[in-house]
């Protein structure tokens, strides 16, 4: 009878707010995803295998082929990745406004990265990742003596890329889509965006640009140096190679894509890049900016192949 009582009282006392017990619910908080993810595909006799990992925060850690590592991938900045730089107000100077998808300069060749994987999808020979930024200085860093304009290191910039290995029966060719996502509470009059950027280990020495009308390599230098053709860096046997192309038309106010080459003896290191410059002087907006770009692999016949491909379907002469 007595439980009857207590339990006929519980339902009045849950019928009445007032006199109701009082549930808490525990709050799960989502954890962050993890940043090793790996795809793959079929490229003649072997496979093209992309890996980002946990320690760059989902940026692409390497891209291998036929037993060969194109991505150098030492520190935070030597990836296959994305950046951007800003003037913050102030005259542009590289890398004192300048948040980077695999980190920060500090970050080292460390296992952990100061930017940070918010989400991360990987199925078959696709991936998604969104990334938080870090700044490539820290609030108290330089780079040649300049101070960093940042005061965090942890910028409000969002990357989100989507990568695809193979695009149309061109399965050297690795479709890149990349969308920077620019803060509202930030003032710049320029941004710089590095669409891609492929840092590759010494032996990649052999640079070179394609020339889309005469469809042929041209030896260039080693740079440091920009221009309008797409750059490729090879071994000197031109059994590996790799380079870009962006079919991007960009509007007033826009200046590129471009593509650039350096080379880093000391460090030994080479890289290829793909670079979009806004300027406005009345305020770049924020919001989403958007590119499509193309990561081309292989040997050089099948990098001549996929260039030719990509430039005739771009341009209209396919």
């Amino acid at each position: 009878m007595l439980i009857r009582i207590l339990a006929m009282g519980f339902a009045l006392q849950s019928v009445c707010g007032i006199c109701a017990p009082r549930v808490v619910l525990s709050q799960q908080i989502p954890s962050l995803p993890s940043g090793n993810l790996r795809i793959s595909a079929p490229l003649l006799d072997s496979e093209v295998v992309i890996s980002t990992t946990q320690r760059l925060a989902g940026a692409i850690d390497a891209v291998t082929w036929r037993g060969r590592n194109f991505i150098d991938s030492t520190d935070h900045g030597r990836q296959l990745q994305s950046a951007s730089n800003f003037d913050a107000g102030s005259p542009m100077i590289p890398e004192t406004f300048n948040p980077t998808e695999a980190g920060s300069v500090f970050d080292g060749a460390g296992p952990t990265s100061s930017s940070r994987l918010l989400h991360a999808l990987a199925t078959g020979n696709r991936l998604q990742t969104t990334t938080q930024m870090a700044f490539w200085l820290r609030p108290d860093g330089n780079s040649l003596g300049h101070p960093a304009k940042n005061k965090t290191v942890l910028s409000n910039h969002l990357l989100t890329k989507w990568v695809t290995i193979g695009y149309r029966n061109l399965p050297q060719v690795i479709e890149y889509n990349v969308t920077f996502g620019l803060p509202v509470d930030e003032q710049h009059t320029y941004a710089q965006f590095e669409l891609i950027t492929g840092y590759m280990p010494a032996e990649f020495n052999q640079f070179l640009i394609y020339l889309p009308d005469e469809d042929e390599f041209r030896p260039i230098s080693v740079g440091p140096g920009e221009q309008a053709y797409p750059v490729v860096l090879a071994t000197q046997d031109g059994n590996w190679a790799m380079g870009c192309y962006s079919p991007e038309r960009l509007g007033p106010d826009w200046q590129g894509p471009t593509y650039g080459r350096f080379q880093f003896l000391a460090e030994r290191v080479n890289k290829w890049n793909c670079v979009a410059r806004h300027r406005k002087s009345t305020g770049v907006e924020p919001g989403n900016y958007a590119f499509r770009t193309f990561v081309v692999l292989g040997d050089l016949a099948l990098v001549q192949q996929g260039l030719r491909a990509l430039t005739r379907e771009f341009s209209g002469t396919e």
